[in-house]
């Protein structure tokens, strides 16, 4: 059975989700809870992810994100993900600086959104996510529209998903105010479906906040990763 690496930390709590729900699926997929995977975490800071990109030193960030991925590496890993969206915005670059194969979770979400077979598809999550093209492209590339709200609404959800929902915080009212932008998206650019493009966004919408299907970023990136691991194991 595949062993898997985590780059945790970005933030804490979904790093917490990602954890009990590999162990989930895996059970699942094995037909008893009499087991458990072999995952390695390394958690790192989410502070310095969050400076190096607000300070635009990409090279600190693919430095900092790369060493991560090569202590795992030294625990001879199979493979390994970054349990985070906006830290993929260096993916690639990290992943050059290991041998052993890295699960991204842009790619998995366009797969995902190809299986659902929506188009015009609504994207929340940091700032950084949302206003930078390494989320948005592969969708494009794949005749997806991708559309996010005005700049000051994305100032508004980044702090709001920084100082309550990565600290494990969930205000209703804060609920309220995404749930209306997320309402008005669907009113205004017609989307169809909406990307939490953050980990933490499923502390604060599920299925039944909305009309349209919600791709749930980490949940999504946590059933490639089981399936991952039981590559050749002969279990689908």
């Amino acid at each position: 059975m595949k062993q898997i690496g985590i780059i945790g930390g970005l933030g804490p709590e979904s790093t917490v989700q990602y954890y009990q729900s590999i162990i989930r699926r895996f059970q699942e997929k094995k037909g008893t809870r009499q087991v458990l995977p072999e995952i390695f975490i390394n958690s790192i800071n989410m502070y310095h992810i969050f400076r190096y990109i607000t300070e635009w030193r990409l090279d600190d960030l693919i430095t900092y994100v790369g060493n991560a991925a090569r202590k795992l590496e030294h625990l001879e890993v199979d493979g390994m993900i970054i349990a985070a969206n906006t830290p993929h915005l260096v993916f690639d670059e990290v992943q050059k600086q290991v041998n052993v194969p890295m699960i991204s979770i842009v790619d998995a979400t366009v797969e995902e959104a190809k299986n659902q077979g929506v188009e015009q598809i609504g994207l929340l999550g940091t700032k950084f996510t949302m206003e930078r093209d390494f989320f948005k492209t592969p969708f494009e590339e794949n005749g997806k529209r991708i559309d996010v709200p005005e700049e000051v609404t994305q100032q508004y959800l980044h702090e709001k998903i920084v100082n309550e929902l990565e600290n494990g915080i969930v205000n209703p009212e804060t609920k309220k105010a995404f749930k209306q932008i997320v309402d008005e998206m669907i009113e205004q650019k017609q989307i169809d479906s909406l990307i939490l493009g953050c980990t933490e966004l499923p502390m604060i919408f599920s299925e039944e906040d909305f009309d349209i299907p919600l791709l749930d970023t980490m949940d999504i990136h946590v059933n490639k990763v089981v399936d991952f691991m039981f590559e050749n194991e002969g279990i689908s």
